[in-house]
């Protein structure tokens, strides 16, 4: 039997119909049939932009961690403070290898009864695997595959969701909490990962058809696939797993040093700080930069970046920008050709592009912090 023969075909979502029958082109991704457009991917980025999109990531991973000590045993992976988050707020980290390497990155929140994880959907089952095996056993740990995951973002998204799920405007950025939707659970952060206002809502599976439908019949709500997703979350300067992050790269180098709690990289006690603290000190080898191209030809992940004739970095994520109207990419570079406004080439095909390195995120995150 050939390798090929033996691979096990995609899963479906529980909205899959749903996506089908709204005229969504439909892809394997991390392991599913996932949308990847419906109308067009520049279409639904401007949507987005201007409007709210609806996304369907269900593929990624929810999970729970109960039992005494659960935020404390976590803190042995992660870089960040989990046992200080107050019930309802959330957290982004990483979770790391024993190596300081970055095996995911991660939302963690305190929901009062328990601390959920939402873990990406490429490598969640990994991430559970390792999560069982470096936790004490008293720790339990739950994937709750029987949710669905829904994000409403844009500007409108509040707008729309308050109308549907009282109470839900009080959210502000990374904080969360549990509704109810006509006799439906529902638990919401106001969180995501296209750099717009925006809300995340896990729900019951059974009940997911019903509130996608619901979300759409507003005007204002778009369905929205995975890529615009990929160019919204670029356009916001949003590292991707397995692209711009992989065990093989430290928080230092990725420029994720706002997930160290201050207090932690002096007191460690997690996976990899020797490293980390090393790299904190001495500063990296390579960093992620940000790169803008001259002209309208992207440059993909794998093009190589240029000083002159020297290679000093490779490009990780690239794309042509819909909002700027230019390409952007995102890589990896040595540490001297790093500075904002360095002059650097981009071989796309058999060209080499003129780019500079550029602040992040590309195009301004919108955010709610509250008035």
């Amino acid at each position: 039997m050939s390798e090929e023969e033996t691979e096990t075909p995609p899963q479906t979502l529980a909205l899959d119909a749903w996506h089908r029958s709204h005229g969504a082109r439909m892809v394997p991704f991390a392991g599913y049939e996932m949308p990847i457009q419906y109308e067009g991917i520049v279409a639904e980025h401007d949507w987005t932009r201007a409007h709210a999109g609806l996304f369907d990531v269900s593929h990624m991973g929810q999970l729970t961690l109960s039992g005494e000590g659960a935020a404390q045993a976590l803190e042995a992976l992660v870089p960040g403070l989990v046992s200080s988050l107050k019930p309802g707020k959330m957290r982004y980290s990483l979770l790391l290898a024993e190596d300081g390497g970055i095996l995911d990155d991660l939302m963690i929140t305190n929901t009062g009864e328990h601390i959920a994880l939402v873990v990406n959907g490429a490598c969640k089952w990994d991430d559970i695997a390792f999560l069982r095996e470096h936790l004490p056993d008293e720790i339990t740990l739950t994937h709750h595959d029987e949710q669905a995951l829904l994000a409403l973002q844009g500007p409108e998204a509040v707008a729309v969701l308050s109308e549907l799920v009282p109470g839900a405007a009080e959210l502000v950025f990374m904080t969360a909490g549990y509704y109810d939707w006509n006799g439906v659970p529902l638990w919401i952060s106001r969180a995501g990962y296209t750099g717009e206002d925006g809300f995340e809502i896990s729900v019951p599976a059974e009940h997911a058809e019903k509130l996608a439908t619901a979300l759409v019949e507003d005007k204002r709500v778009k369905p929205i696939g995975l890529g615009a997703r990929d160019s919204l979350r670029l356009e916001a300067g949003l590292p991707l797993y397995g692209h711009d992050l992989t065990a093989e790269i430290d928080p230092v180098s990725a420029d994720l040093t706002f997930a160290l709690s201050k207090k932690r990289r002096e007191t460690g006690g997690y996976h990899g700080h020797e490293r980390i603290s090393a790299a904190l000190l001495d500063g990296s080898q390579r960093t992620r930069i940000g790169l803008v191209l001259d002209g309208r030809l992207p440059a993909r992940e794998g093009s190589e970046i240029f000083a002159g004739d020297t290679q000093v970095g490779t490009v990780t994520s690239g794309g042509f920008s819909p909002t700027l109207g230019h390409p952007i990419a995102m890589g990896y570079v040595e540490a001297g050709h790093a500075e904002i406004g360095t002059a650097l080439e981009v071989q796309v095909r058999s060209k080499r592009l003129p780019a500079r390195v550029a602040q992040m995120p590309f195009v301004p995150h919108r955010y709610y912090r509250g008035s």
